[in-house]
């Protein structure tokens, strides 16, 4: 064999193993929180997130209409415009795409009613409704007074008044019936790996090796894209036989030690 193709074929084996080989991404999911100090309660769900290989991203939003996702700036559109911040930041409705779920500790009056309206026009219920038609799970923290952060500090107030309160909850039922759960602030974290319970132990598992089909005793295809000495270990019934490998597949120079050892002949489909 060529130098050139040696080395060309052991890249390819080097890039093939990076890609099979590689874990499936972990569960992320996103925290909307009302600005950029609100997030410091929130440490130790983080910890607790990724205790459990779970990521998470951070939205801050930077009034109604508009928040930031790492450097991007994300806008709602406005009556008859759309408003853009750069080129590379998604719309709200965009956002849910990337994430297993959202959490939003804190739920105002405001964006409750328009999320149980089904309304959009704030960030929070339009990344709340693209969830939820996606599939999406939503948290919400339910031991919050239902008055934004921004306006407990201008009417310098923690609580509304009760028949405030008394619509808040109405819109909060309204929003269970759509799907959006809520758990105390304390318990989020919890919750959110108590929904991804299942995907974790899913991806835990170990992927399942490149098929192997028999013909007869003395004939087998192989049907992955790279054969490997360490998969011709695991095929203790591979000896003295002839196996196919399909078109296009790499097959290293250790597995054909390992298939000159055990008396396997490779035939390549395709090429005679």
């Amino acid at each position: 064999m060529d130098i050139r193709e040696m080395v060309a074929s052991i890249t390819k084996e080097i890039l093939l193993s990076m890609n099979t080989e590689k874990k499936k991404e972990a569960p992320r999911v996103l925290y909307v929180f009302c600005d950029s100090q609100a997030h410091e309660a929130y440490t130790d769900h983080f910890i607790q997130l990724k205790n459990h290989g779970i990521c998470h991203d951070i939205l801050f939003l930077d009034g109604e209409t508009s928040s930031w996702l790492g450097m991007h700036k994300i806008e709602c559109g406005g009556a008859g415009k759309i408003i853009t911040a750069d080129e590379y930041a998604p719309a709200p409705l965009e956002v849910p795409k990337d994430y297993a779920g959202i959490v939003i500790p804190e739920i105002d009056l405001d964006n409750a009613g328009r999320i149980a309206a089904g309304l959009k026009g704030t960030i929070k219920a339009e990344i709340v409704f693209a969830a939820l038609v996606t599939g999406k799970f939503v948290i919400a923290g339910s031991d919050v007074p239902g008055i934004k952060r921004a306006d407990r500090r201008t009417l310098q107030t923690l609580t509304l008044p009760p028949a405030y309160e008394k619509l808040f909850q109405r819109h909060v039922e309204a929003m269970k019936e759509l799907g959006v759960e809520f758990a105390e602030q304390r318990r989020l974290a919890d919750r959110v790996v108590s929904k991804l319970k299942a995907q974790l132990q899913k991806d835990e598992t170990k992927p399942e090796q490149p098929a192997l089909t028999a013909l007869d005793e003395t004939e087998a295809v192989f049907s992955g894209k790279l054969l490997t000495a360490d998969w011709i270990k695991s095929q203790p019934e591979l000896k003295n036989t002839i196996l196919h490998v399909k078109k296009g597949a790499i097959v290293s120079p250790l597995a054909f030690d390992s298939m000159r050892e055990r008396g396997i002949t490779v035939s390549y489909l395709g090429k005679g």
